[in-house]
């Protein structure tokens, strides 16, 4: 099985050449990393956690947070401030409304484009699904099929990223798993469960694919654990999770070089 370690070893080699050239005779932008905002005080606690972790990785990164809502300091605050370039990194998995519409016109109206850059969201990806597995097992899953549990989103890019994800998951833990959402779309972590269920699985469990405990990580771990399924942690501060905002930050740091574009991008 592919570490998490050897999976960033290879994507760090692969950008190594585009990160010198953007990189020589100037100051790396700083990293903002935008999360959605909760009124768990957790919540917040956790994105300090994991943006500490970030920093571990990369020692003199200026690493800045912003939140969409909810949380000081909100991005337009973050944006305000900003002196130099900077690299927004969404700590979001899919391509919702947050990703393809708040941000970059949060960038757009504080007039920052295009000195500070916006990248993808972290899913898919091996690293996301690396950090669910991880989360997985230290809760102590050991069984036949998951729910991947998603905030939930009315828009089909969405959808479709959550579903890859699922299936870089099912790909790794060599289980079927199936996408279940807590808000906005169908079906819900029940539902998802009763069709795992009724293809035969009898050890579930609930991967969370939230960055921070809040509304939808309490309302899934309640429904799963009525169900009486293992549920996974909210990610947190997981090293391949941390590793996975400093590739995200990595390719559009290569990318600044070349010509601008309309701030809505989404990275593989």
């Amino acid at each position: 099985m592919t570490t998490a370690a050897e999976l960033m070893s290879r994507i760090t080699a692969e950008l190594s050449t585009g990160l010198a050239a953007a990189g020589r005779g100037r100051g790396r932008p700083a990293l903002v990393a935008v999360a959605h905002g909760s009124r768990d005080p957790a919540a917040a606690r956790t994105v300090r956690a994991l943006l500490a972790a970030v920093r571990a990785q990369r020692p003199g990164l200026r690493v800045r947070p912003a939140h969409v809502e909810l949380n000081e300091p909100l991005l337009r605050d973050t944006l305000s401030t900003l002196t130099g370039d900077a690299v927004l990194v969404p700590l979001l998995f899919a391509r919702g409304h947050h990703v393809t519409r708040d941000i970059p016109d949060a960038v757009r109206a504080a007039g920052v484009w295009p000195s500070a850059r916006v990248a993808g969201p972290l899913g898919p990806h091996p690293l996301l699904a690396a950090a669910l597995a991880g989360r997985l097992a230290e809760a102590g899953w050991r069984g036949d099929g998951v729910v991947l549990a998603a905030a939930g989103s009315r828009a089909a890019p969405a959808a479709a990223d959550t579903a890859a994800t699922a299936a870089l998951l099912a790909g790794r833990l060599g289980v079927p798993v199936l996408p279940a959402y807590a808000s906005a779309a169908a079906p819900t972590v029940a539902e998802a469960a009763r069709t795992l269920a009724a293809r035969g699985c009898r050890r579930i469990g609930v991967a969370c694919c939230f960055t921070a405990p809040g509304l939808f990580a309490t309302r899934t771990a309640a429904t799963a654990r009525g169900l009486g399924l293992t549920v996974a942690a909210p990610l947190g501060a997981h090293p391949a999770l941390a590793q996975l905002i400093l590739h995200r930050y990595d390719q559009e740091l290569a990318a600044l070089r070349t010509p601008a574009r309309t701030p809505t991008r989404t990275a593989a």
